[in-house]
């Protein structure tokens, strides 16, 4: 069965004006969607053929002759998280348990909103900046590509998209304040709590 372009959990018009309809047009409509026909293009006659999203990745991961199937299914995925990872209304200060971790492992969400935020602006040229879990620790990494934490035995637990055709028709060349807005105004928390295992 080929892949499909899974649809956004929201209308496109949901997180205006902090992500716009145009924005979604391209980025999901155009983009996300490229990779999911890439992807479906190669797998025929395939080793891959009959594998999962992930397994795809792992796969194929590190191994430059199959390059080609780890770009695309890598970011299928990553672009399929990312728009989970964002709601309307979201943004601002996690509570409960996920502020506790992140109290534990930063020091405060300040913190550690810093060092996302680091993150994804400090990423050079096209990538991700990630919360995610690594032994029972939670840390801030970056990803250049199509590179994902799936492919390094890693639990995602929050991204933002820092190619430029993420916030380009937005915010221009303007990442910090697309990375600053994420935060503040669209991360979905709730997603994010449901990601962190126990």
């Amino acid at each position: 069965m080929p892949f499909e372009l899974p649809p956004l959990p929201y209308a496109d018009t949901a997180l205006e004006p902090y992500y716009s309809a145009k924005t979604f047009g391209f980025h999901h409509g155009k983009h996300h969607k490229a990779y999911v026909d890439n992807l479906n293009k190669l797998l025929p006659g395939s080793a891959y053929e009959s594998l999962a999203l992930e397994e795809i990745i792992r796969a194929t991961a590190g191994d430059a002759s199959k390059a080609g199937f780890f770009n695309n299914a890598a970011q299928v995925w990553n672009h399929t998280f990312f728009w989970h990872c964002m709601t309307p209304n979201g943004g601002g200060r996690p509570g409960g348990a996920l502020a506790a971790r992140l109290d534990a492992a930063f020091g405060g969400y300040e913190k550690f909103a810093e060092q996302f935020k680091a993150a994804a602006v400090g990423c050079f040229g096209s990538g991700w900046a990630w919360l995610v879990l690594e032994r029972d620790e939670l840390k801030v990494i970056s990803t250049p590509n199509a590179e994902t934490p799936l492919a390094q035995g890693q639990v995602a637990l929050l991204t933002v998209d820092v190619w430029e055709h993420a916030y380009y028709l937005d915010y221009q060349n303007r990442r910090p304040d697309f990375v600053q807005t994420f935060l503040d105004h669209l991360v979905n928390w709730d997603f994010v709590a449901r990601n962190l295992p126990g």
